[in-house]
């Protein structure tokens, strides 16, 4: 290891000394940037992260200068998968770098893959405010791309933190856009009634008994195979029992459904939000009278 550091230092310090010489025809940035390759290279092998990230950020810094943009994106990347071990805000801050340079290049695919990473890199911190706007400018740009995959892969990132972070409307409307959309292909069909299972427990959180009868009623039109769901069947008795302002009824109707399928512990928290604003209505009639 102490050999890898020595070596990567060398390359490092001679790379300093290209650029602050003289070169012809920016010869000295070409110099100097396959040095601080070599240098990166080395302080990656004596797992000096902190020490590559920063000289890869010196290496994107030298393709700037030889307009080798697509090079110098590449480079802030190298740096913040380096930086990702050691300081997440710094691999970041790379990320983001490499980005606007992809962007400027037009390699909207690339710029999209990194925006993603940002988001995954928020949510790996619990930042949900920020993951939420990360995963939302990718799935933009996968959408561009037409990479219609990755694209609903972020769009239900977005629409899961929407939903924790009580933007309900928004979560909704992602699902139901998202169901549209799978059912004009058949290898996504299968997940229709699970995107609006979503939207329907996102509208059992907003309270208005309306919309929910509402909602099902379209849903039921844009798919008329969903009425004869499980998946229906539950948010059509949750329906019932939060308009009768029934908990029993309301905590069955999720067991009944929770006893064949599993609900996943996004499900389950939201659904624990309803039961508790039902317990605080009858709480509050209880005071009333």
């Amino acid at each position: 290891m102490g050999d890898h550091l020595a070596r990567g230092e060398d390359f490092e310090q001679k790379a300093e000394k290209k650029l602050s010489g003289w070169g012809l025809f920016g010869s000295k940035y070409e110099d100097a940037s396959e040095l601080f390759d070599k240098a990166a290279n080395s302080f990656k092998l004596a797992k000096e992260w902190n020490r590559a990230g920063a000289v890869y950020v010196k290496l994107a810094n030298c393709h700037l200068k030889m307009d080798s943009k697509h090079e110098a994106a590449n480079s802030y990347a190298d740096a913040a998968h380096c930086y990702k071990k050691t300081n997440i805000n710094e691999s970041i801050s790379c990320l983001e770098q490499s980005v606007n340079v992809f962007l400027d290049i037009g390699r909207l695919n690339m710029a999209a893959r990194y925006y993603k990473e940002v988001a995954e890199l928020h949510e790996q911190e619990q930042n949900l405010e920020k993951a939420v706007v990360y995963y939302d400018r990718a799935a933009d740009l996968f959408q561009s791309e037409e990479v219609s995959t990755s694209a609903n892969q972020c769009k239900q990132k977005v629409a899961q933190f929407s939903a924790q972070l009580e933007q309900y409307q928004k979560a909704i409307e992602i699902y139901e856009e998202i169901a549209r959309h799978s059912l004009t292909n058949n290898l996504l069909k299968y997940g229709v009634k699970g995107h609006l299972l979503n939207a329907g427990i996102c509208q059992l959180c907003k309270g208005d008994v309306v919309a929910i009868t509402n909602a099902l009623d379209k849903y039921q039109d844009l798919d008329p195979t969903f009425s004869g769901t499980r998946e229906y069947k539950l948010l059509s008795d949750l329906a019932a029992a939060v308009d009768e302002e029934d908990i029993a009824k309301f905590t069955d109707a999720v067991k009944e459904y929770d006893s064949m399928t599993q609900l996943d512990s996004w499900r389950t928290t939201l659904l624990l939000r309803v039961k508790e604003g039902l317990k605080a209505k009858e709480l509050e009639e209880d005071d009333l009278t």
